[in-house]
């Protein structure tokens, strides 16, 4: 048996995948917040996450 019998299959779904992705037009693209945005959201998570992680302020010790 030749291993192109496994591949004709493979080939021929990734064309109809290509196929209904061209029909359903640039939805990727226009889904995807430009980067000045993403760039700021993702150092606003990151500096949240910092904070969760921190925990809650603890109080000072009194000094009398």
């Amino acid at each position: 048996m030749h291993t192109d019998v496994h591949l004709t299959p493979h080939a021929l779904r990734a064309a109809e995948l290509r196929a209904e992705a061209a029909r359903s037009g640039p939805a990727g693209a226009a889904a995807r917040p430009p980067g000045r945005l993403r760039r700021r959201l993702g150092r606003l998570l990151v500096e949240v996450g910092l904070r969760i992680l921190q925990g809650p302020p603890v109080p000072a010790a009194p000094t009398a």
